[in-house]
């Protein structure tokens, strides 16, 4: 018989594709702000902007190798 893992899941799998887009959405909204706040100019909102979608993209990244961990194991 095929032994399913817990990685099988498509309910997981769409739950991870919704929190990854919640993720990026927010820390670019609070990148935005930080850079409204230091400044207000185009360069600082723009560089707050792209710091966030940084971030964002960057737990993205952490929270796959996570979750690719544990369905390993």
């Amino acid at each position: 018989m095929d032994k399913k893992g817990k990685g099988d899941n498509p309910w997981r799998a769409a739950g991870m594709v919704g929190v990854m887009g919640a993720d990026v959405a927010i820390c670019v909204t609070l990148g935005f702000f930080l850079g409204r706040w230091l400044g207000g100019s185009q360069g600082w909102v723009a560089f707050g902007t792209l710091a966030g979608l940084a971030v964002g993209i960057l737990t993205c990244v952490v929270l796959v190798k996570r979750l690719l961990e544990d369905s390993d194991g």
